[in-house]
């Protein structure tokens, strides 16, 4: 088992790659159930009358809490109801919110967060059924901080260890979008074509997609971006995965603020784009039903699984392949 290499909790520790995976795998699935052991978006609890209940939760921190595209009441509500997607569950039965207000924090503000939630909500068909709120002394917190769980049901749970080689690697849209909106905002970076966010609630257009062909895997790739999410997928399915790099969709006001910061677009955060394992027989079918959403407009197949180097992912550059490595620590800080 791989192991903590330090003895304090470290920014690193939370962004979703590798030291997050050493940190989560150490202290917190010691003597774990099997349900939260399988570290999946959500656990899968099976119902005596057939069917599953899937169950998870998600805590939300950003700097800052608006930014283009989104905010973090919209964050919040989005990242929830698309990790119970990931699972099957596209029919989210309610949600709690649970926030803690810094002392100070404007009521003005805190109304609008509020209400973009709400607008949230609606659009993917559930609501915020129970709540709790906390008040911190003044610098205690940074502004707000925000915890929504959610609930579905779902009567075939999709896990993220069902990859097999031949199996296609689709991406629904463009990615790196939400990160790099969020550092524009930070920093005050001025592009040609604004940044903007891609936050948003995918329920919808993972139905389609289930509804369409045989989806094998899913995963969102929220902090540490796709390459993380890929890497989640080959380890635990025990796969090799080789990454088209000039598949991969990237809008050119997103890769140009990369290379800016010198980053890989595979190591953003997105926070409405989800990585789908699919059938080979299946592939047009799904895509057919991504596109025809407003939010999979932009789909597109960028590798496969394959039985070399099981648990590894590569990058096909069109001229030679790389070993595409699992983000370590932070690279972009508090995006979601």
């Amino acid at each position: 088992m791989m192991t903590v290499t330090n003895d304090r909790v470290a920014m690193k520790h939370g962004a979703g790659g590798r030291a997050m995976r050493r940190l989560i795998e150490q202290v917190f699935m010691r003597n774990a159930d099997p349900v939260a052991a399988a570290m999946d978006d959500g656990a899968v609890i099976p119902m005596p009358g057939g069917g599953s209940i899937v169950i998870t939760t998600d805590s939300h921190v950003i700097q800052p809490i608006v930014f283009a595209g989104g905010d973090i009441g919209r964050l919040a509500v989005a990242g929830t109801v698309n990790d119970l997607a990931m699972m099957g569950a596209t029919e989210p039965l309610g949600l709690t919110c649970g926030i803690v207000i810094e002392e100070g924090f404007p009521i003005e503000q805190l109304t609008a967060l509020h209400e973009s939630m709400v607008a949230a909500c609606r659009e993917a068909g559930t609501a915020i059924v129970a709540g709790d709120t906390k008040v911190m002394r003044r610098g205690e917190i940074d502004g707000v901080v925000i915890n929504t769980s959610g609930v579905g049901i779902t009567w075939r749970p999709v896990r993220d260890n069902g990859a097999v080689a031949g199996d296609a690697i689709i991406v629904t849209g463009t990615i790196g979008d939400h990160g790099m909106a969020v550092m524009a905002a930070r920093n005050q970076f001025e592009f040609a074509e604004p940044l903007t966010s891609d936050v948003a609630p995918l329920n919808g257009l993972i139905r389609g997609a289930l509804g369409a062909g045989e989806v094998h895997a899913m995963k969102d790739p929220t902090r540490g971006g796709v390459a993380s999410a890929l890497h989640e997928i080959a380890d635990k399915a025990r796969v090799g995965i080789v990454i088209h790099e000039s598949a991969l969709p990237v809008k050119p006001s997103v890769r140009a603020a990369a290379d800016l910061l010198g980053i890989d677009p595979l190591f953003i955060a997105n926070e409405g784009k989800a990585v789908l394992v699919v059938r080979p027989q299946s592939v047009d079918a799904v895509l057919d039903a991504l596109r025809a959403h407003p939010y999979g407009r932009d789909a597109a197949v960028i590798g496969e699984c394959v039985t070399d180097s099981p648990g590894s992912v590569l990058v096909d550059t069109g001229f030679g392949r790389r070993r595409l490595s699992e983000p370590e620590g932070e690279l972009l800080p508090r995006i979601c």
